[in-house]
């Protein structure tokens, strides 16, 4: 119901309105939501405000917030189609393709014109029918895994081929340093080697537990990094400034190594190839984009199939439903993607033996998407995110999980930090973020954490912050809904 307001009170509200425009310009989008919010508390009678403000939150990927922005938008104004735009990006973002087809629809009848909107509806309705088609073959047996019909040693490598190789299927320190080579000068490597790195690493994560413990012998270092997001310059960067993994020095990468960077398949088998080499010098968290809605949409799904093929692509699918969800290091830092669940009684025996490969993809509820996708808040207790999946937990949460299972703290991801961590929660819940200038746009810095056991057994934490450094320009894998975040 929209309420009568007065020429001078309007007139505040839409100056407070082009304050958040530039905000959001000089990419400073949390400022100008609560510019928006202002403007809108003022004058609640212009779609405009609800519209811009969900275009804010879509950069913060709090997709949720965006929908209802939508919602309010089309409610002031049936007849306005940036509401119905916004709304349908927010729920393609969730994976709720059919939802935003009817958005992109209403769009489309009402601005004919719009071509980004026909492109984003003919996106969503040959994703809704891939999608009854796959069910509708589907049968109630068993689907064979298409990484047990790879028989790599029937791929030929041709003759011209002039890069590294695996020789008797061992990964070396060799290899490594000249597939990273090869990468940074933007070249493949053969896909029988790449392959070969998938299936064995997929091999050793189907033996290990929902949650790894992680020891640092004395003398060593863990480094823990946050999402890198495809982008592989700045991921090298890393290594390059703290050393490079060892059997001295460990790393762990929590998540999120997939999407929205044009490098994803590089980083990914740079990985991979590393656990392999050193099993305890590499470690890699299952992050909420290593799942198969978030790669149809933000880009690696049609990395792989540009860079080698749709089989590929399925087979790094089959590979990320083995990943670990957390780690344990020290016994006392426990290591999670997202977060803490929407239950209290939730113990580190539980999500240990959680049943990962059997469910494979997470869906939007229950305590194994909770994990990844959860995240914190200042405020007690729980709330619903902003994200539209997931939950927000606060520093009373934290505190009840940690005493209940004998820990420390939590380090999390999964949110980009403007100085590329965040400590919160009395100290007890820390978030990493190794993706500097996140996406080219947002402006932040990137960090990573260097954990060293001290002489009482416990541990000593370092922060280091780093830039972004320059990278040569690549094809956009992520750019689906490029125009509408």
């Amino acid at each position: 119901m929209s309420s009568i307001v007065s020429e001078e009170v309007a007139a505040k509200a839409n100056a407070i309105k082009e304050e958040a425009n530039v905000l959001f310009a000089n990419k400073k989008y949390e400022e100008a939501i609560e510019k928006y919010t202002e403007a809108i508390e003022l004058n609640p009678n212009v779609a405009a405000y609800y519209a811009n403000r969900a275009f804010a939150h879509t950069k913060i990927e709090a997709y949720g917030a965006a929908i209802l922005d939508g919602d309010k938008a089309v409610e002031v104004d049936p007849k306005y189609p940036k509401g119905y735009y916004r709304r349908g990006v927010g729920k393609y973002a969730l994976a709720r393709y059919k939802e935003a087809a009817k958005d992109f629809r209403v769009v489309v009848k009402i601005a004919p014109n719009d071509k980004d909107a026909k492109l984003k509806l003919e996106d969503c309705e040959k994703t809704v029918a891939r999608m009854a088609f796959e069910k509708a073959i589907a049968s109630n047996e068993v689907a064979k895994k298409v990484s047990d019909s790879i028989d790599t040693q029937s791929i030929i490598v041709e003759d011209s081929y002039d890069g590294v190789k695996i020789d008797d299927g061992k990964v070396t320190k060799e290899f490594v340093e000249n597939m990273i080579q090869r990468f940074t000068d933007q070249k493949k490597i053969h896909k029988r080697y790449a392959y070969e790195i998938i299936l064995q690493v997929r091999k050793y994560f189907t033996e290990q537990p929902s949650l790894v413990d992680v020891h640092i012998p004395e003398e060593n270092k863990l480094t823990i990094c946050g999402d890198v997001h495809g982008q592989f310059y700045d991921f090298i960067n890393i290594f390059k400034r703290n050393g490079y993994p060892s059997e001295t020095h460990a790393y762990l990468f929590n998540g999120d190594f997939v999407d929205r960077g044009s490098f994803s398949l590089e980083i990914i088998l740079t990985l991979f190839a590393y656990k392999l080499l050193y099993p305890t010098g590499m470690y890699l968290t299952r992050g909420n984009h290593e799942t198969d809605d978030m790669n149809k949409v933000y880009g690696f799904e049609d990395e792989v199939k540009a860079k080698f093929s749709e089989t590929m692509f399925k087979i790094f699918s089959e590979t990320f439903t083995t990943l670990p969800l957390a780690h344990l290091v020290q016994k006392k830092i426990f290591v999670v993607h997202g977060g803490l669940s929407s239950r209290d009684d939730v113990t580190l025996e539980e999500i240990r033996n959680i049943d990962r490969i059997t469910k494979g993809q997470p869906g939007q509820g229950g305590l194994m998407s909770e994990l990844l996708w959860a995240d914190p808040q200042p405020l007690p207790g729980r709330s619903p995110s902003a994200r539209g999946v997931g939950q927000k937990f606060g520093p009373d949460v934290t505190e009840n999980f940690c005493k209940m299972n004998n820990i420390d703290m939590i380090i999390r991801s999964h949110e980009v930090k403007q100085q590329g961590y965040h400590v919160e929660h009395d100290g007890r819940c820390v978030t990493i973020f190794s993706a500097p200038n996140y996406c080219d746009s947002v402006g932040n810095l990137g960090a990573y954490i260097n954990v060293t056991p001290d002489k009482e057994k416990t541990f000593k934490l370092d922060y280091v912050q780093f830039t972004a450094v320059p990278h040569p320009k690549a094809q956009a894998f992520n750019n689906k809904f490029r125009g509408g975040f």
